[in-house]
């Protein structure tokens, strides 16, 4: 069974192949609840990875995540991001200031550049590596990067990039051409955000018919066909605790070689190079 698998960094750490987005959580009163809720069952099951954003609710979501881990910080592998206009050497600093204030945390576990903006890479680098030795953040990476914009980074210093976090499912498999190869000769783990197309991809009809026949719900099978992969973390954003549980018993489905041949059949992979898809 697949149940605690694991992803491991470049430094040689793991954290869960299987964790928590949070994307548009603590923008609304009314949901607060059952968002603190879901995060914190999610943690019970192991689901230990939560990525948020400084852009997530303009440092709203940050605050709702840092509710969520009262008493529990420990447990937690914390991801955020800088956005591209605050990556100057001294915004990226001010940026990390603000998060670690939002997270009520002395540590950000991960450190993203949400995407590639004017700033040079060498100058985000330099902030991060400077926050870095002082003990704010304990890995950095990048997210939204294709392929050729990671070969610069890597020029600009970036060896201990500790992932990509991009658009990756069934329906963007883009990244399978180019990009994935690239990542994996570097063995930098790609994190993938909406593995769920927004849940677009669970209203797909033949989509559910199959995920119907094989026993299980579009989500797990969406999750699972990520989750079989070496090297990808897969970050699903979830509105309930019922919800997140559904997510979680994902680990344990191990797709056959057939499945996976219907699969490709339905949703092809890529056979060129396109742009990089985001959302």
């Amino acid at each position: 069974m697949s149940h605690a698998k694991r992803v491991c960094l470049p430094g040689g750490e793991t954290v869960p192949a299987l964790g928590q987005g949070a994307w548009n959580i603590g923008d609304a009163g009314g949901t607060r609840a059952a968002e603190i809720a879901t995060l914190r069952r999610g943690l019970d099951l192991g689901l230990t990875l939560i990525d948020t954003a400084e852009m997530y609710g303009g440092g709203r979501s940050e605050q709702l995540i840092a509710e969520a881990l009262a008493g529990r910080r420990d447990e937690a592998f914390i991801v955020s991001k800088v956005l591209p206009g605050n990556a100057s050497r001294r915004g990226t600093i001010a940026a990390c200031e603000r998060s670690l204030k939002h997270l009520n945390t002395d540590r950000i576990d991960l450190y993203l550049l949400h995407w590639r903006g004017n700033v040079p890479f060498v100058e985000t680098l330099e902030a991060f590596a400077q926050l870095q030795r002082a003990g704010k953040i304990r890995h950095y990476g990048v997210s939204n990067l294709d392929r050729a914009e990671m070969l610069e980074w890597w020029q600009a210093g970036g060896g201990a990039t500790a992932t990509n976090q991009v658009l990756y499912n069934l329906t963007r498999r883009g990244i399978e051409w180019d990009l994935l190869p690239w990542l994996r000769e570097k063995r930098v783990p790609v994190m993938a955000y909406s593995p769920l197309e927004q849940a677009r991809l669970c209203l797909d009809a033949r989509f559910a018919a199959l995920a119907n026949n094989w026993g299980m719900t579009s989500a797990q099978l969406a999750l699972a066909w990520l989750l079989r992969q070496e090297g990808v973390i897969v970050i699903p954003k979830c509105s309930s605790p019922a919800r997140v549980e559904e997510n979680a018993a994902a680990r344990d489905i191990e797709l056959s070689a057939a499945q996976l041949a219907q699969l490709d059949k339905l949703f092809p992979p890529p056979t060129a190079a396109s742009a990089l898809a985001m959302l």
